[in-house]
């Protein structure tokens, strides 16, 4: 059964910075496109970003370009989010997704995913 397992969460300032990790096992990992979905409470579940296979193309959602950087370590199985100038609409569940092609995983479906980790930006 596929794992996936996030870290990195927590409580932070407006306009500071997170990073969060997600290392994966029980899957081919270096054949899959790699990302990360949010989820505010009372709120759908949001695309922040995605990386291909090989780390050569990046997704960003709107509301995180410019800020936010995906990045990839096919030795580790680990996918990071750097999280910078963070404000409070960044708070929500960070989870971390697998699926076949960026494009496959951008649509939220038959991803696989992770528990999820917690993320608060206070003002």
């Amino acid at each position: 059964q596929v794992q996936l397992v996030e870290s990195g969460g927590g409580l932070v300032q407006a306009g500071g910075s997170l990073r969060l990790s997600c290392a994966a096992s029980k899957l081919t990992y270096s054949s899959y496109a790699m990302g990360w979905f949010r989820q505010a409470p009372g709120k759908e579940r949001e695309f922040v970003a995605a990386i291909s296979w090989s780390g050569s193309i990046q997704h960003y959602g709107d509301s995180v370009k410019g800020r936010f950087t995906i990045s990839r370590d096919n030795a580790k199985s680990t996918v990071t989010l750097q999280m910078n100038s963070l404000k409070p609409e960044d708070t929500a569940v960070y989870y971390c997704s697998a699926a076949s092609t960026t494009q496959v995983l951008r649509t939220g479906t038959g991803n696989y995913w992770g528990q999820g980790t917690q993320v608060t930006v206070s003002s």
